[in-house]
């Protein structure tokens, strides 16, 4: 076993880390406090090329894997842009790998270039108000009418509807059959967000004001065949192909957050004097610290498994649920302990962690909750029987 980073990666790292260090700590307050979609940040990445990382060569891409994808996450969540920042081009890395996996060679040349180039921001609409993560009972419905199909419904939780101008959209094109949760009749779709047929709502938050979180209402959106991926009805088992990629980037984003909120507070251990000596001295500031980072390194490895497993075509449910899980976990943990290490200071926006704590809150929330993880990890590694 190998676990160095390659020449590669380690210059990724550095790439990104050139790049976030040109939108610093006041850059990130000011959009916490007053919110606005971090455009120049995404378009600085855009034209360094680290929005195709994963996606193919042939239509401008890095044609590198999730593995390569996880570290820019990573590292833009790490140097304290945290989930503003990452956030903001999370969609679009990972998002469309359902595109690169089922959609037509039409389809990928005329989608992923100006995804890539920065030029098209799209969302992710799949959640609904009363489904939440029960995907297979999904309600909005997408009538075919010759060469177009008409969409009704709603939709939650939806990122970047605010600045998008494309949407991944999963809708029913067959009723769900009665008592059971029938893989089929779902239907995948990359259009346009027409806002004359769709009203986006923000949802006001506790953090990462900087992107937006919406609720959509669709009345008589008009989606031409072209633009479904793959065959009518299959649209579920196409989205399960972004499932684990963003699982993964989830989990590396947290790791991010987690070390960048670790850092502050040794930092500030080291310099912070109460009875003559570095608040750092005390083993009741000491051993908190170094515990979590222990739990940062070991969840991060499981990290980086899941994100090899899936480059190598190889399962990977079990790895990047559970890296979700424990990333979230380590890092709302490296931030709660960052905002105790600095006391009431903590509790100031000036030392940034309270920020960090506030977005670590959504990794451990989003896509999935820790207890859905739980259920998965019991049912299909342990055999024990479906709870739900």
């Amino acid at each position: 076993m190998n676990f160095s980073t390659s020449e590669e990666q380690q210059e990724i790292e550095r790439a990104v880390e050139s790049i976030c260090r040109r939108f610093g700590d006041e850059y990130w307050r000011k959009k916490d406090a007053e919110g606005g979609f971090p455009h120049d940040f995404h378009k600085a990445l855009a034209e360094a090329g680290w929005l195709g990382v994963a996606m193919p060569v042939e239509f401008g891409g890095a044609g590198l894997g999730i593995s390569e994808a996880a570290i820019v996450m990573r590292s833009i969540s790490e140097s304290g842009a945290g989930l503003s920042g990452a956030s903001a081009v999370h969609m679009n890395i990972f998002g469309l790998h359902p595109v690169v996996v089922s959609g037509s060679a039409e389809q990928k040349a005329r989608w992923l270039p100006p995804l890539i180039a920065g030029k098209d921001k799209a969302c992710f609409a799949v959640t609904e108000p009363n489904t939440g993560l029960n995907t297979l009972k999904l309600k909005t419905q997408a009538v075919r009418r010759g060469d177009h199909y008409v969409v009704k419904g709603q939709k939650i939780w939806i990122s970047t509807a605010q600045v998008a101008n494309k949407m991944l959209l999963l809708a029913r094109t067959s009723p769900a059959e009665e008592g059971r949760a029938s893989r089929k009749g779902l239907s995948l779709f990359y259009c346009d967000l027409d806002r004359q047929a769709v009203e986006v709502r923000e949802i006001a938050k506790m953090g990462r004001k900087a992107v937006d979180s919406n609720q959509l209402f669709i009345d008589d959106l008009r989606i031409p065949v072209a633009d479904r991926i793959g065959e009518e009805g299959s649209g579920f088992d196409y989205i399960l192909h972004g499932m684990n990629p963003e699982r993964i980037l989830i989990a590396a984003e947290a790791i991010g957050l987690g070390r960048v909120a670790l850092k502050r507070a040794a930092r500030y251990a080291n310099e912070r004097i109460v009875f003559d000596r570095p608040i750092g001295q005390n083993q009741g500031i000491q051993h908190p610290l170094a515990q979590r980072w222990m739990e940062l390194e070991a969840a991060n490895l499981m990290m980086h498994k899941a994100a090899w497993l899936y480059d190598q075509g190889k399962p990977c449910g079990a790895e990047a649920n559970s890296a979700k899980y424990l990333c979230a976990e380590a890092g709302f943990r490296a931030c709660e302990t960052a905002v105790l290490t600095h006391g009431g200071m903590g509790y100031s926006k000036e030392f940034d962690v309270e920020r960090y704590l506030r977005e670590a809150m959504l990794t451990r929330i989003a896509p999935i909750t820790p207890q859905l993880i739980l259920c998965f990890i019991a049912e299909k590694v342990l055999g024990l029987p479906k709870s739900y």
